[in-house]
């Protein structure tokens, strides 16, 4: 441990004393009327529930006094910030108005935070550096570290600050997330605010921290300063504040802050905490109100009177019920934008200039095409950052497929990362939205389920959820697929599961061409995409090709007929391309004639080929690896279904896997995968038909 940080820890008393003394008269109002400001929000907007005129309302009283110290000592506009929903304020004190925040509690068409599409309280400003917020709790953090190391990497200054309550702090990733901070020592402050109370629990039931504290917990983090306060008291607040923001902006590493804050209010609108929260704790939170305590504070030292704060308490009143009504007046989101920005509307995917040039080189297996398109795309774009488990030198991925680009690149650009999926995913969120073009790497397709909350709460969400102020535009590279002997947990396909997610772009290439060039596609497009990469095909022979140049960008949404055929058409993708070419071949000796269709990308799906083929050949059949039962097929059968019934002569085949596990013995996974003879058999029954 440094010896800065000892210092810190060393003089922690001392940190926390009054400092009262250093505030002008006119300071000391400010962070009154902010409190009654906060305080009068929340009152009008239960009001206006009960009047019918809103849904949903969720409070910050209780929690005044230490968000708006650490509010007020944020640089606006260089520092940022991931407040959870009760940090109404803490948003006022870093600047946001009240109108903004009755915009975004009606759910107006000019609601700046996410123009109703969000629930109440999920903030978001881009001026301010406040990407927008989920329900989710704990999700926040990572993204929170990923903003972080994106400032460090960029060599740029700024903080960043992410809050919660206490209860979230029992999430895998809030962990993981101060793991993460600590190891690269990322200037983030860990506001964890404890009112006690994770709705209905309390947190004697949710930490195993001494004396149920978060910081008692968190021992043992290297250059991790921990603080724990009384967050009722504005001056212990505004001192532990300046405390943190100093150790964090003198890159001494994170800091975590526990306010001991109540809970005034129920948890939310739709709830009731008489019903079990005791009597004699709710009206010791009612005496230990931050109003209460700053305003008799004020009368003790003769800075104003009673009547002072009466009269002022009348004209927030006034002041809050202007703001409500003029919000009340703005118009409601027109239905119809109810499906913008699902995708980037900027235009950038049409400006690309697609197989411009074909030079093709020697011939090149997948992985290598993989790994030279990273190469090129990093010469091309300083932005571009790959991290991921064991991708740096001398490793190099456990594929090979990032072998050299540390040693090209720089250990700065290209690193490990922590064996932990959400990690992965949620820094890059967080780095993405600083400006950075994250690559990120999960080592199996079967291990990337830590990270799904990550990818389907937030990656897919950001761009829909802030009406186009935030967008995310990773990259993940996925290896997928059996045929290697790898077992339950190294040979899944996870396709359909990720193709149910509106926001996100899919590329399941077949061969080395197009994997090189559909990667350097998604390297320069705004949306995030899932780069899924059939390990058995990396190094086959079959699925290699002449290299195109550095040129060379393929299309999202544009599939290919690589073989043409009369009698029958084949949709397929991935690994069974080879496999369906191979059953095709067998059919053409019979007599047939088969069109094979390699879809290339599965968001977007190019429909209209299938449909042209499908018309043409009056019989159609769906080859895919993964499980029969829910498998992408069904998806492609029922748009066949809805848009070529007529022209069908025969029912719309599926060949896939058994409904199984994929088990590790080279003969049971044999008997679970489609191969060439599956499919030469199942496609020589619909030819029959």
């Amino acid at each position: 441990m440094n010896k800065y940080h000892n210092q810190y820890l060393l003089n922690h008393s001392q940190a926390l004393k009054s400092i009262d003394g250093s505030f002008s008269k006119e300071e000391l109002l400010e962070v009154f009327k902010l409190m009654l400001l906060s305080r009068e929000i929340d009152n009008k907007q239960m009001t206006l529930i009960k009047q019918g005129k809103a849904f949903f309302h969720i409070a910050g009283a209780g929690h005044e006094a230490v968000q708006i110290a650490f509010g007020k000592l944020m640089n606006k506009g260089v520092d940022w910030a991931y407040p959870y929903y009760r940090d109404l304020a803490f948003v006022l004190a870093i600047g946001i108005t009240p109108k903004e925040i009755f915009l975004n509690f009606l759910a107006k068409a000019n609601d700046e935070m996410s123009g109703g599409r969000q629930m109440p309280s999920h903030w978001a400003s881009k001026k301010l550096n406040i990407p927008s917020q989920s329900s989710p709790t704990g999700t926040q953090y990572l993204q929170a570290v990923g903003t972080a190391l994106g400032l460090k990497k960029q060599n740029k200054d700024g903080v960043v600050l992410v809050s919660s309550g206490e209860g979230a702090t029992s999430e895998g990733e809030f962990h993981e997330a101060v793991n993460w901070a600590c190891r690269d020592k990322l200037p983030v402050i860990f506001l964890i605010e404890n009112n006690k109370w994770a709705i209905s629990v309390p947190v004697e039931n949710q930490t195993s921290g001494k004396d149920g504290s978060i910081s008692e917990m968190m021992k043992g983090y290297e250059n991790l300063y921990r603080i724990k306060i009384d967050g009722t008291n504005f001056f212990q607040s505004y001192s532990a504040a300046l405390k943190s923001f100093d150790y964090a902006r003198n890159k001494m590493g994170p800091v975590l802050v526990e306010a001991d804050v109540v809970r005034i209010f129920s948890h939310s609108s739709s709830d009731d905490q008489k019903k079990y929260i005791p009597k004699e704790i709710l009206d010791e939170a009612f005496e230990r109100d931050p109003i209460k305590i700053f305003s008799k504070y004020l009368i003790k030292e003769g800075l104003v009177s009673e009547e002072f704060v009466e009269n002022m308490k009348e004209s927030i009143h006034q002041e809050i019920n202007q703001a409500a009504d003029e919000a009340l007046k703005y118009p409601e989101p027109e239905p119809e934008t109810a499906i913008k920005y699902v995708y980037d509307e900027s235009n950038r995917k049409n400006e690309l200039d697609y197989e411009k040039s074909f030079k093709t080189g020697k011939s090149i297996v997948m992985v290598d095409a993989i790994n030279h398109a990273l190469k090129e795309e990093m010469e091309i774009n300083e932005k571009i950052f790959v991290f991921g488990e064991d991708v740096a030198d001398p490793k190099g991925g456990v594929f090979t497929a990032t072998k050299g680009l540390s040693t090209r690149f720089g250990n700065n650009r290209v690193f490990n990362s922590p064996l932990a999926e959400a990690s992965i995913v949620g820094v890059a969120i967080g780095m993405s939205l600083t400006g950075i073009k994250p690559c990120v790497e999960i080592q199996f397709g079967d291990y990337i389920w830590p990270a799904f909350m990550q990818i389907r709460n937030e990656l897919v969400m950001y761009r829909y959820r802030s009406n186009n102020l935030f967008e995310t535009p990773v990259v993940i590279r996925v290896p997928v697929g059996g045929y290697i002997h790898g077992g339950i947990y190294h040979s899944q396909n996870i396709e359909s599961f990720f193709t149910h997610m509106p926001g996100l772009l899919i590329a399941y290439p077949s061969n080395a061409a197009d994997a090189k060039g559909l990667l350097k596609t998604a390297l320069r497009l705004n949306d995030p995409v899932l780069f899924l990469e059939h390990k058995g095909l990396y190094r086959q022979s079959y699925a290699s090709s002449p290299e195109p140049d550095s040129n060379y960008l393929l299309p999202f949404g544009k599939a290919k007929i690589i073989k043409e055929g009369n009698d029958l058409t084949v949709v397929t993708y991935g690994a069974m391309v080879h496999e369906t070419n191979f059953a095709a071949k067998k059919l053409e000796e019979d007599g047939y004639s088969i069109e094979i269709i390699d879809l290339r990308t599965l968001q977007p799906l190019d429909v209209e080929t299938i449909y042209q083929s499908v018309k043409k050949t009056g019989k159609v059949a769906i080859v895919h690896e993964d499980t029969l039962t829910a498998g992408f097929g069904a998806e492609i059968a029922a748009l066949i279904s809805d848009s070529c019934f007529e022209y069908l002569d025969g029912p719309i085949k599926r060949i896939a896997a058994k409904d199984s596990p994929i088990p590790y013995s080279n003969y049971l996974e044999k008997f679970i995968l489609p191969d060439k003879f599956k499919i030469y058999n199942g496609l020589l029954e619909l030819l029959n038909y």
